[in-house]
């Protein structure tokens, strides 16, 4: 009877310590020049990956992978986030060093950056800076997303 008991508290542990890294949240977004109204559903599944949706006051979602860009981070890392966009995320509008180099690792270091899509494969890219890093996204941040053609998204994220 002890030894089912201490297995079946083995278990339960395992499964509490697997879930203690698991963040989660919301944020809202305004599309420029009036659209409709963003909201951010995030998961952060480790301490620098993750998942977001973002859907639309119209119903229209997009979702991917999400990524903390930190000291550790390397180019093969970021691999998913160049999917369905030419030579790295160029034309982000002054935004430097936006492709799958070094330079884009040390600048953007202690950001999120993700790439986004929806059902039909149209693409969403994000940058958001967070306030405290060293808590991800369950720290707070704010940032903008780019849709593929060209509308832009101002989003935040409020502490978890």
């Amino acid at each position: 009877m002890n030894g089912r008991l201490f297995k079946v508290g083995i278990v339960l542990v395992a499964s509490l310590l697997g879930t203690a890294c698991t963040t989660m949240g919301t944020g809202t977004g305004e599309t420029r020049g009036g659209g409709p109204g963003v909201r951010f559903d995030w998961k952060a599944e480790s301490a620098v990956k993750g998942h977001i949706t973002a859907t639309f006051a119209n119903g229209t979602s997009y979702s991917g992978m999400l990524f903390q860009i930190t000291t550790n981070t390397t180019v093969d890392d970021m691999g998913p986030l160049w999917v369905g966009w030419r030579g790295g995320w160029g034309g982000w509008g002054g935004w430097d060093y936006w492709d799958n180099g070094p330079e884009f690792i040390t600048h953007y270091s202690g950001r999120v950056v993700a790439n986004l899509k929806d059902p039909d494969g149209a693409r969403m890219r994000c940058n958001f800076r967070l306030v405290d890093p060293s808590r991800g996204m369950a720290g707070g941040g704010e940032g903008k997303c780019q849709l593929t053609d060209g509308h832009t998204i101002d989003a935040t994220f409020p502490s978890a």
